[in-house]
């Protein structure tokens, strides 16, 4: 209200001024002698008009600028002119109040916009955002390191995660969530979607959460394993230490009383020596898994990868194996270097090449196992032992690292369920690589 009583005092006063002039000017003209009171009368009009001009055009043009400048974001300019009289500096400080009011809105967004910034870069589950044209962008770190070997922003230059992958995250909308396969550092991984609906300037993208969750995955199995070997041995031992110590006494008694002249005796007596060996063989053999619900102590150290698989293949060429099969070892680059436990890891790898000559020398006319080792990008390795057996059968494939499975008369199922159990307490996985040319194949990556 101040600066329009002020501009309304100085409008009114330059219009009266104005008048005068005017009136001046006028009466001039009248007075035929007074020609040089006529020029500078006129000027005074001209000049008061002028001055009234100026006053009217000034706040036009502070507010233009003003404008102007908030509409090019320039929030830095100030609208006040201390000492330009006729209320303008009311306006100006009212402007000015405004304009520092925008200035602190806007930092109070920025600060916010970058902590959510912050906040989805550090996000520990790899994010990515999918426009409407299918252009794939990663949108924090964790996605920036999970897809550090993709080179481009489109569907196909995925593809070196799977074609399951790409496909899943295609076809995912938002709101949905689905349980996929991927590629990692050369190793099947199980992962799940998440999708979200969001808008960016006005046009609507999916946000896609990545999360691989293999290794909760095996570690819920293992432990589900375990807890079932864990309530079943104790049940089994519980039943059978009765009945393997009284056929134990039996047979002992038998003996005794068995001369060889009664053949009825004699072969109560095979009987329960047969009842007591059996019982003493499941008990060993109950005994024995009890060591699967241990978990291995890791001792993670670096070593050479060609030291160590020259030494697994000593140990093969001593043993019975080695004999009926032949062992071929391939280290690339001869300077490999692994981080893992060195004897946990030869205890999988020899069991696994033992498996392997047993399955090739009763299949193949030259039986052969190999054992191959090569860097994956990421820093991992990934070691394979193939052999030219019969291969896995398709049936079993999926239950071949299960526990109390095997396919052997005289196997125990423990191997396999060991060396997984190994391999996952390494942060690795374990895979049975799809058949190619015969046999069976299996990739470990630690």
């Amino acid at each position: 209200m101040g600066f329009e009583r002020a501009f309304a005092i100085g409008l009114a006063w330059r219009l009266a001024l104005v008048g005068l002039a005017t009136l001046a000017f006028t009466w001039a003209l009248n007075q035929p002698d007074l020609a040089a009171v006529r020029v500078v009368a006129f000027l005074a009009c001209v000049a008061t008009i002028i001055f009234l001009w100026r006053h009217i055009r000034r706040t036009n043009v502070e507010l233009s600028r003003f404008v102007e400048s908030v509409l090019h974001g320039d929030l830095a300019q100030a609208f006040g002119r201390p000492g330009s009289g006729s209320g303008f500096d009311e306006l100006g400080a009212t402007l000015d109040k405004a304009m520092r009011k925008l200035r602190e809105e806007r930092l109070a967004i920025a600060d916010e916009g970058r902590f959510a910034a912050a906040l989805v870069d550090e996000s520990p589950v790899a994010l990515l955002t999918i426009d409407a044209e299918g252009r794939i962008d990663l949108a924090n770190k964790a996605a920036r390191k999970l897809f550090r070997r993709v080179a481009g922003v489109r569907r196909d230059d995925f593809a070196i995660h799977g074609s399951t992958f790409v496909a899943a995250l295609e076809a995912l909308q938002p709101g949905q969530r689905r349980l996929t396969t991927m590629l990692l550092d050369g190793a099947a991984q199980r992962a799940m979607l998440v999708a979200a609906g969001v808008s960016r300037m006005g046009q609507g993208m999916r946000l896609v959460s990545v999360q691989p969750i293999q290794g909760e995955l095996n570690a819920v199995e293992l432990g589900a394993q375990a807890d079932l070997v864990r309530v079943l041995t104790h049940e089994i031992m519980n039943s059978m230490t009765p009945v393997t110590s009284l056929a134990s006494s039996a047979a002992e008694l038998m003996k005794e009383v068995d001369d060889g002249s009664d053949p009825a005796l004699g072969d109560a007596r095979a009987a329960v020596e047969t009842l007591a060996r059996r019982a003493a063989g499941i008990m060993h053999f109950v005994e024995t898994y009890r060591q699967f619900i241990r978990t291995p102590e890791v001792s993670v150290r670096r070593f050479a990868g060609k030291p160590w698989a020259d030494e697994i293949g000593r140990l093969f060429a001593a043993s019975d194996h080695g004999k009926s099969a032949r062992l071929a070892i391939q280290v690339a680059p001869d300077d490999l270097l692994l981080d893992a436990d060195p004897d946990l890891l030869a205890q999988v790898a020899i069991n696994m090449v033992k498996n392997g000559a047993e399955a090739a020398a009763g299949h193949a006319d030259q039986p052969e196992v190999r054992l191959e080792m090569e860097p994956l990008p990421g820093g991992r390795t990934i070691i394979a032992i193939s052999d030219n057996g019969p291969g896995v059968a398709a049936g079993f494939r999926e239950d071949v690292f299960l526990p109390f499975f095997t396919t052997k008369p005289a196997g125990t199922g423990v191997g396999l369920s060991l060396a997984r159990r190994i391999v996952v307490a390494h942060g690795g996985s374990i895979t049975l690589a799809p058949p190619s040319e015969g046999g069976a194949r299996f990739e470990i990556v630690v």
